[in-house]
């Protein structure tokens, strides 16, 4: 599996770009915003998802280990496939896809080419709980880092996703450092 690239844009064919590296050209599909920010002859750097089928091996590239993140829980959900969820990347960033899922806005996500009603409201029912509020979306790199090390340590105490999210957006503005933040979360969470 290939997990990154960084290269040579050497051609740019919408929906893909062609990306030399090492003196190999690979063919990565990239979101609308990523093709039109992207010149040909600059370097790039892209985290990519290797989709293996029977007939073909295909590469998704984006800008951020975030934004591939998301995609991989794009197509988590059954229904979606690689193609479906770029083009959702296509239209919309990171943030705004999140705002949705948290907010439930199946608008938001029918008015994606080949993406239905029963699947959007798929995406917001098995995604809603992994991202929890949307204040967490106003965080800085080092709160995000923070908050993700709180989850972790509350998850192998047993805590689901949601519920270590929604401790960690009553408690953020309460404690400093990681181990104090864990602690008011567990008190957060005895509580409820």
């Amino acid at each position: 599996m290939i997990g990154s690239l960084r290269g040579i844009v050497i051609l740019r064919n919408d929906p893909y770009i062609f990306l030399e590296v090492g003196g190999v050209g690979y063919k990565v599909l990239v979101s609308g915003s990523v093709l039109a920010s992207t010149k040909q002859g600059e370097k790039l750097a892209l985290f990519t998802y290797t989709h293996v089928r029977e007939d073909a091996l295909d590469l998704y590239g984006f800008p951020s280990a975030e934004d591939l993140e998301l995609f991989e829980r794009l197509i988590g959900v059954s229904g979606v496939g690689p193609k479906t969820a770029m083009n959702v990347f296509s239209l919309n960033k990171r943030d705004n896809i999140i705002e949705a899922i948290v907010n439930a806005d199946v608008d938001f996500f029918t008015s994606v080419p080949r993406l239905g009603r029963k699947n959007a409201q798929k995406i917001i029912i098995e995604l809603k709980q992994k991202f929890g509020s949307s204040q967490e979306l106003d965080l800085s790199e080092k709160d995000k880092k923070q908050h993700a090390d709180v989850v972790r340590a509350l998850e192998s105490l047993g805590f689901s996703p949601g519920e270590a999210r929604e401790a960690i957006v009553a408690v953020k503005d309460k404690g400093g450092t990681t181990q104090e933040l864990v602690r008011l979360a567990l008190q957060y969470l005895g509580k409820r």
